[in-house]
Parts: C-alpha cells; structure tokens; sequence
C-alpha cells in the first residue's frame, strides 16, 4: 500500500508541475501572439491518452502515455518534436521564429519563472496553513547522539553543538546538511562543560550523502507507550516511569540504556526506574532480541520553536524560503560534480524521488516535497544544455548579443544532442536507483534513537518529532 500511496503523489505533483511549467510557456506565447499547436501533460509517441481541440482554438489539448514530462509545441520552434517540415517553409508571422529575440527568450524562460513562483507560492501556502516547528540547535539540552560517521568526526554522544565553522546554525536538523553543502571544516562544541574545536574530516562528506542519523537529540528515557506483548509492560513498567539504569550501571539517557541491554539478552535483569520522583526496581526478561518493548516519549522535554504567519506575513515569506531551498540545491547540484565528494554516484531517477514521498498521504509533507521539486524543475531546466530551456535561452541570447541567429541545422544538431545527453543522464540516474534495490540496506550502527519519524522534510532540513518515538526496545 506504502508503495501505491508512494507512486500516487509523485504522479499527482509531477503532473502539476508540469502543467504550471507548460502554462508559462503557453501563456507567453500567447501573450505575444504566436501560435501553440499542442499542451500535453505527459508525451505521447504513436497515440495519447486523451486529446480534444476546441472550437475556434488553433491548440490541441491532451494527455499523453508516458508519465516522464509534458509539452507544448509552439509554432515554428526546433524542439522535441523536430518539426523539419514546418521550419522548411517560410516563416509566418504568428511563429516563435518571428518573434523578436527578447519575446523568444521571455517564452523560453517563462516555464521557469512559473515553477518558481508556483514554490513561492507553495511555500506560503505552507507556513500560513502549518506555520514552521522545528528544534533550534541551543535546545538540544542533553547534547546529541552520534551515528558512527559522527564519531569519524570526533563528536562524541553528549556533546552540545555551539557553532559549524563559527555560524550558528539555527535548525537542528540541518546541521549535517549545512557541513555537507559548505564543506565545513570545523564543528565548535560543548564537552563536560568545555568549548573545544573539532577538525572536520574530508573523508566523511561523502558518507554524509546518505546519513539521515548523521546525530539526533539525546533524551532521558521516559517511557511513552509499550510494543504488543511487552515484557517491560508485563514487568510493571508504567508509562512516564523514567529508566535510569539495568543491573548495576547507570543509564542517564535512552542512547545509554540501549547499548547497556545489548548484553542482557535472554536473562531476566533489574532495571531502575524513577516514578513520581521515588526510585523502584524491577525485574525483566529480555528476550534474545535484546528489547523490553517500551517506547521512549520526548513530550515536553525539548521547547520547540514555533512560527506562526498571517496571510500577509506568509507571502515574502513564502518567496524567501523558497530562494533558499534554490540556493542550496544548487550547491547540492555541484557536489555531482565535485571529485573530492563523488555525488555523481548517489544521482537517482524516480524510485529515489518517490521514496521522498512518505507512505501514508499527508498534505504537509505533500506540498512541502512538491515545492521542493518545483525549483528542482525550475534549477534543471535553466541549465544551458541543448533540449532543455536553459540551452534555447542560451542560443538566443548569443543571437542578441552576436545580431546573428544561428542556423535551423546548427539548432537541430544541437537538439539531438542535448536529448542524447538527457537520455543519457535518465538511464544513469534510473540505473542507480536498479542498481540499489539489489543492494542490501545499510546496517544503522548508532543508537537507534529514532525508528519511527512521521514527517521528514528533507527539502529543508526539518525533521518534525511527535511527541511519542517508537523504539520498541
């Protein structure tokens, strides 16, 4: 069902994406008479879906097969659909090539500024409907936990973080991001009441591509809520009871505690509990998985911040969220091409983008990622590669500046170029996505504090925590 769920709102926010790109496109060239022959969400060799043309209406409307974009064919354009026969004619004055260059260029670029006003927008509607939650880095009381990339760093569980490179980094969550996108090359922390200074390793940014446990937030065990057939529970555990050791050693927090009871397994320990401030011990059979099938709470532990906007708060906004989440892909989108992180290697196809959505329908975490592909489309289509509108933009700007158009044929070659170059790239990017479902998952080595987190959005770098954390430990 997760996987039906997952395929559902990848296919309804491409087709919105596509379609408010496409508009833009089509508005412009309307807005500057020139003819647009075909709007198609999706395309459509050999046969469509769906198509109509209205009455009086020189565009045909339609769907088309295959899920992988969509189109407008303007009139008089070299593009996908390499239309030689309309461009061996002579021009007519309701084409795209009788446009003067800067109404071209405004066509060209107007699917573009549509996909990111459509995140602006987005992103407004977002923060006045939800507002924005998040843990500030200074509330993390008890310090972190660290996964074992962490550690390579030379974190250590319980450290508090002060600063990257000497910059506050506001979210929490965004740490790890924020060492990754800025290469950073110092973390400023708090140990046992102690500033020190810790050299960041260059051999952990690559690691850092897929580390969603990079460090979370140390709790005190407090328990919240049992598994199914809970020996904690059936010990007399209670919900708010908090854990504070097994046998003989002390365990302050949850992270403690779950390394501790890894050595207990199938044997019946005493484990110390705090209720309503007095101190009682209970024995507990740990099974051979090495649980007690309790879950930890962080209700009322952490004090999150919480922003609220009104309608006229919620649009700049919205506009300054979403030039920031542009900012960072971008840099993202140069580690591909950087040698030292090797990202080229993590580039994935529409597995890996739906995999973003969760599993169960939320409108949050649904707008949120929608968005977030929004000026994803909006950054790779204004690359000035042949076949995407970056590369058209380009050519016309060389003709504004030269006062020479380059020829039908030049355009043509450098189209079939350019969809050879994207094919190329959807192959590889898809390949890896084949390639990793044979791989066998990754083994988490930290702690395991968090197993279950409802909403991630990674597109931001806000990781939203309800107030129960399932563990079953």
């Amino acid at each position: 069902m997760e996987i039906i769920v997952r395929i559902a709102q990848l296919l309804l926010s491409l087709s919105i994406l596509v379609i408010f790109h496409e508009f833009g496109h089509f508005i412009f060239a309307k807005a500057f008479k020139t003819r647009v022959e075909k709007f198609y969400l999706f395309f459509d060799p050999w046969f469509s879906l769906f198509k109509f043309k209205p009455k009086n209406s020189d565009t045909e409307y339609g769907i088309g097969w295959l899920p992988l974009g969509g189109y407008v064919k303007i009139a008089g354009m070299i593009d996908e659909s390499m239309d030689k026969e309309q461009m061996a004619l002579p021009p007519k004055p309701d084409e795209f090539r009788s446009k003067k260059p800067w109404q071209r260029l405004l066509i060209i670029v107007a699917g573009v500024m549509f996909n990111l006003i459509m995140a602006m927008g987005i992103y407004a509607g977002i923060l006045y409907t939800w507002g924005e939650e998040y843990l500030p880095t200074e509330n993390m009381k008890y310090g972190v936990v660290c996964d074992s990339i962490a550690l390579e760093t030379g974190l250590q569980n319980g450290d508090k973080i002060i600063s990257v490179d000497g910059e506050k980094v506001e979210k929490s969550t965004a740490i790890a991001s924020y060492i990754l996108l800025n290469k950073s090359k110092t973390i400023q922390v708090e140990r046992n009441g102690q500033a020190l200074d810790i050299q960041i390793p260059r051999s952990i940014f690559h690691s850092l591509l897929n580390d969603q446990q990079f460090i979370t937030p140390r709790i005190p065990f407090v328990v919240g809520g049992f598994a199914k057939d809970s020996p904690g529970k059936a010990a007399g555990i209670q919900v708010g009871d908090q854990i504070v050791g097994i046998d003989t050693i002390s365990t302050e927090y949850f992270d403690e505690f779950r390394s501790a009871i890894a050595n207990y397994k199938n044997t019946t320990v005493n484990i110390s509990i705090l209720r309503n401030g007095q101190s009682k011990t209970l024995p507990v059979t740990i099974g051979a998985d090495s649980k007690i099938g309790v879950a930890a709470t962080i209700d009322s532990i952490f004090e999150y911040r919480k922003l609220e906007y009104n309608f006229f708060e919620a649009i700049p906004a919205g506009a300054k969220k979403a030039f920031v989440v542009a900012r960072d892909y971008l840099k993202q989108f140069k580690l591909i091409a950087d040698p030292e992180i090797k990202a080229g290697g993590e580039v994935g196809g529409f597995i890996s983008i739906a995999k973003i959505f969760p599993g169960t329908w939320d409108w949050h975490s649904f707008w949120s990622m929608t968005s977030f592909l929004s000026i994803m489309l909006a950054v790779l289509n204004i690359l000035p590669i042949p076949a995407l509108d970056g590369g058209h933009a380009l050519f016309i700007i060389i003709e504004m500046v030269t006062r020479r158009k380059p020829s039908d044929k030049v355009m043509e070659v450098a189209q079939i170029i350019g969809f050879t170059l994207l094919l190329a790239l959807l192959i590889y990017a898809n390949g890896n996505d084949i390639v990793k479902l044979f791989k066998k998952d990754k083994k988490v080595d930290n702690v395991e504090q968090v197993e279950q987190i409802d909403s991630i959005e990674r597109v931001d770098s806000v990781i939203r925590i309800d107030s129960v954390v399932r563990v079953d430990n």
